[in-house]
């Protein structure tokens, strides 16, 4: 029963964290990228601590403080505002593939860290997904894209895979409280970053725009972090992060049919390959087979969701 609850939050983690790159593209077509990035966390903060002081949850503190604190500068500062501003000239799907490296990534960043054991599955499954999904968006690359926005990108999935690592490394306190603390960090380092850049402090006036910054403060970044919390403390941090390769699947449909970009016959031929990576690296039985230190669940999690 554990196993089909976990698979479970897996899956919906992931249908709800599709509808994020999207809603960030409709957050940066009027607001300002670290202010709107600033404004989704400032209202997840909000809700997180509303939620700590009803339930009368106690604050990280000591090492578990500065794991959250550290945890909040990559997770979350660092990896969106390099994600706003990559999204402002990238489109959400391509935007999504680029993060799908992000469980390969926290795998060698794990391995490296000697948080997890070098696995060759590990590896086949995210390389099979990683080709799937470059088939569902290699043709979607367009010259007009700028380099600076694929390499903010691929900047903002290597915070978010080391945040993977980082988190499991220091005592756990209650994910909740952890991200509040986390998201709250963020949100004072991004409005300092978006003062410092000159960026327009406005609110949104268009109803699209309030839409996109409700969706993934509380959606996106309130019930998908907190069902993600609940995956990774069964399974590995690698295998956790899969759920960024089932994740663009989503993203496609979701961005053709909000933001109008072009779904082609690569999603039908790179679809099968994504879920067969996802299979291979993350459920089959030697998956199981944790290393001790990587089975201890963390005080919170990033799936790595825009």
């Amino acid at each position: 029963m554990r196993d089909r609850a976990t698979i479970a939050a897996f899956l919906v983690c992931a249908l709800l964290a599709g509808g994020n790159a999207v809603a960030v593209r409709f957050s940066n077509h009027e607001l300002a990228p670290l202010w709107g990035a600033t404004l989704r966390f400032a209202v997840a903060t909000a809700i997180l601590l509303t939620v700590v002081a009803v339930l009368r949850l106690p604050l990280p503190r000591g090492r578990a403080l500065v794991g959250s604190i550290l945890y909040g500068l990559l997770a979350f500062a660092a990896a969106f505002a390099f994600l706003y501003w990559g999204l402002q000239w990238a489109g959400a799907g391509l935007g999504q593939i680029v993060l799908a490296l992000v469980p390969l990534l926290t795998f060698l960043l794990a391995v490296a860290q000697r948080l997890e054991r070098f696995r060759w599955q590990a590896l086949i499954g995210a390389m099979v997904a990683v080709g799937g999904i470059a088939i569902i968006f290699g043709d979607q690359v367009r010259a007009s894209v700028p380099a600076l926005a694929l390499l903010a990108i691929i900047a903002g999935a290597a915070c978010m895979a080391e945040s993977n690592v980082v988190i499991k490394m220091f005592p756990r306190a209650h994910p909740l409280a952890t991200n509040a603390v986390a998201m709250g960090v963020a949100c004072l380092v991004l409005l300092a970053a978006s003062v410092i850049t000159g960026e327009s402090l406005r609110l949104p006036e268009r109803a699209e725009t309030w839409l996109a910054v409700a969706y993934v403060s509380v959606i996106g970044s309130v019930v998908v972090f907190s069902l993600f919390l609940f995956v990774i403390a069964r399974w590995s941090a690698s295998a956790s992060s899969y759920v960024m390769l089932i994740i663009p699947l989503v993203t496609v449909v979701a961005a053709s049919a909000l933001d109008h970009e072009t779904v082609t016959l690569a999603y039908f031929v790179g679809g099968p390959l994504v879920l067969a990576g996802v299979y291979v690296g993350a459920f089959a039985r030697p998956l199981l087979r944790f290393h001790p230190r990587a089975h201890e669940p963390p005080s919170a999690v990033n799936p790595g969701c825009a």
